[in-house]
């Protein structure tokens, strides 16, 4: 029916319509009174009583999965939280980690496992689901794929050192300069000891130039063992050798190939890897941040010479890693599982190294001694090294080689939780978390069907909580006066982060202008904003979702079963 059919009153005519009242109610701040109508027997005749249908309150601290949005909004409107909420996005006592015994000492010779290696017989088994069952499984903390590159055909010679310079040769380089050491030693400066700490310098350069060094290392090198050869080898302790031999060497780290125009072929050539491999895939959590991280979904070169080194650390918020050797060369590679993460983390406190930011090498005789197997193993021109969630590794060049690598996020109930656990420890260390947990975990709900339970536990309780703090806060700002303005996401607009901590600012942002001429606004969390003025003097509260828009997510974020996903499909 249109408009025109329905002639207003005379009433209707007199008395102007006021948009901003249409607006207002379009904007849904209409209120309901839900009544009930109640049968009742009057006289022998049935009629009906109007009564006010009491909405029941359910306790915050009550509050599960199983309930509505609407149930978790209205607990939190009836709370009256003081301060800022501080309950975690971590699902309570549940845990789907396994269970490894610390307590039961391993005999030496099983504190170096034999790393689980595969060996692809055809284009067929790189993918089978039961490989990526294999490598995701959170008993395995590394996985080696040996000669993948040639089981899929991959042209490794794109990311050769004569093509990055034929294809880019200005394209910026990271260099790290290093002292040369062997793979299990590292040495303090006056190499009376070892120790944790593993410090470099950092400069910059270009693709050609470190090219031309590459190649100076390696005939250098070349020369060096006519000369050994020629010379009679002398016996020395090992501590004097290492002194005697000191060379500083330096490492092309952190190459950008994200950029699809320079990097065409080079991307392209990727696509042939399995799913969940693969830079971008539908069940890669990294797919769905909406913007490009760095290194983590995309892709990352580094050009090496005997002996660089990438110091120990866990992947950014626990995430699965991929790494393929491109040749010539070999790297070593040393890993152990998450579940002994903690403990390498009290060492780097024991040598005054920063676990999260600084640079550390692992004695190997400390880990032995405190019960804590190392797996070790040579990664070959060719093969693939999977990290899986939370591994804590570091890798040393044998030989002259490059190496392409990048991030992947399976949507699986150990990696969920791994990376939602690191979020919150980021937080308490005041440490960024690059993968803006709470962003994704929104856009998960959004975009996929999740068939696993654990998983979907997971990730519903931390939309409820959430809801919890947007609520919670929300109400906190408009008893305190505030206004808050309405400002959709656009297209590609990155997650928020605090100006101050670095905190992941989901929704309802606090913002200042820092800089009246130039009109520059800043984000702040709700602590910090609160530390520059308790009143939240100069701050405009913007908001990117309606509380509605994230009630219906929430609602339509169901288990799906796998019956079910396959129809749809």
């Amino acid at each position: 029916m249109s408009s025109r059919a329905w002639p207003p009153s005379s009433k209707a005519r007199e008395r102007p319509v006021d948009p901003l009242k249409l607006k207002a109610l379009s904007m849904g701040l209409s209120k309901e009174l839900k009544v009930v109508l109640i049968k009742m027997d009057s006289a022998g005749r049935q009629t009906f009583n109007i009564s006010e249908l009491e909405e029941p309150r359910i306790p915050m601290s009550e509050l599960s999965i199983v309930n509505t949005a609407a149930e978790v909004v209205r607990a939190c409107r009836g709370e009256r939280v003081k301060g800022k909420f501080k309950e975690s996005y971590l699902l309570p006592s549940f845990c789907v980690k396994p269970k490894i015994a610390i307590n039961i000492p391993i005999p030496r010779e099983k504190l170096n496992p034999p790393t689980p290696s595969i060996y692809l017989e055809s284009k067929r088994d790189a993918f089978s689901p039961v490989l990526l069952q294999f490598c995701t499984d959170s008993k395995n903390a590394v996985t080696v794929i040996r000669g993948l590159a040639g089981s899929l055909r991959l042209n490794l010679g794109l990311f050769s050192t004569k093509s990055l310079v034929e294809a880019n040769s200005d394209h910026a380089v990271e260099v790290r300069t290093q002292v040369q050491q062997p793979a299990d030693e590292n040495w303090n400066l006056n190499g009376s000891a070892q120790t944790w700490p593993c410090e470099s310098s950092r400069s910059h350069t270009t693709i050609a130039k470190y090219a031309q060094y590459q190649a100076s290392s390696f005939q250098e090198s070349l020369e060096e063992e006519k000369e050994s050869e020629n010379e009679e080898e002398e016996e020395e302790d090992k501590t004097s050798d290492t002194l005697a031999t000191t060379k500083i060497i330096k490492f092309g780290t952190n190459i950008d190939l994200s950029d699809p125009k320079r990097w065409k072929p080079q991307l392209q050539e990727l696509l042939k890897l399995p799913a969940f491999m693969r830079v971008e895939s539908s069940n890669n959590m990294l797919s769905l941040v909406g913007h490009t991280i760095l290194g983590m979904n995309s892709v990352q070169l580094y050009m090496k010479v005997p002996g660089s080194r990438t110091p120990g650390h866990q992947e950014n918020n626990n995430f699965c890693s991929v790494n393929i050797n491109i040749g010539p060369g070999d790297c070593e590679w040393f890993a152990v599982h998450e579940h002994y993460w903690d403990a390498i983390n009290k060492f780097c406190d024991k040598h005054g190294v920063d676990y999260l930011t600084g640079s550390w090498w692992p004695v190997l005789e400390d880990l032995y001694s405190s019960n804590i197997p190392v797996y070790r193993f040579i990664q070959r021109p060719g093969d693939l090294v999977w990290i899986n969630a939370g591994t804590v590794h570091w890798v040393q060049a044998v030989g002259w080689c490059n190496n392409i690598a990048w991030n992947v996020g399976p949507l699986n109930a150990y990696q969920y939780q791994l990376a939602l656990e690191r979020f919150e420890w980021n937080e308490v260390k005041k440490v960024k978390s690059i993968v803006p947990m709470i962003h994704v975990s929104w856009n998960v709900a959004r975009t996929l069907k999740i068939t696993d339970k654990d998983t979907y536990k997971m990730i519903k309780h931390c939309l409820m909580q959430s809801m919890k703090h947007i609520q919670i806060l929300r109400d906190q700002l408009v008893a305190a006066g505030k206004k808050i303005f309405y400002q959709s996401r656009v297209k590609d607009e990155p997650a928020y982060y605090c100006n101050e901590c670095d905190v992941e600012v989901f929704n309802l942002l606090l913002v200042t202008s820092e800089n009246s001429t130039k009109k520059t606004y800043v984000v702040h969390c709700e602590d910090c904003a609160r530390a520059k003025s308790s009143s939240l003097a100069g701050v405009v509260v913007l908001e990117q979702y309606r509380m509605d828009e994230l009630m219906k997510i929430y609602d339509s974020f169901m288990l799906v079963s796998i019956t079910c996903k396959r129809k749809r499909k």
